[in-house]
């Protein structure tokens, strides 16, 4: 939750299980991407850490579409950091555990 808290704008959107963020929102300043823990945050249509330029649309799809209907998070709260995040830290292929509702 420290990308929540260092966003100077306030783009991102909880879900029961994951943050998005908003495209139209987001300013591309770049302070979250350090601190996301397990490097989950990257830029659009960039290949880097190894993410093909398909999956950054992807993810860019999912960050649109979520963003509009998911409630926005404006404050990183310690209660909400799940107690398993390191054992799902380098997971492959979390997709398939995606939840769409609200968190």
């Amino acid at each position: 939750m420290t990308c929540v808290d260092v966003c100077p704008v306030d783009c991102f959107y909880e879900g029961e299980n994951m943050l998005v963020i908003s495209p139209d929102e987001c300013i591309d300043c770049g302070v979250c991407e350090p601190e996301c823990p397990v490097d989950a945050i990257v830029p659009h249509k960039v290949n880097i850490k190894g993410v093909a330029l398909e999956d950054t649309q992807k993810w860019f799809d999912i960050n649109e579409k979520y963003s509009q209907i998911w409630p926005n998070i404006d404050e990183g709260r310690p209660e909400d950091v799940p107690k398993d995040a390191k054992e799902w830290d380098g997971v492959p292929n979390k997709l398939k555990y995606f939840s769409d509702k609200p968190g």
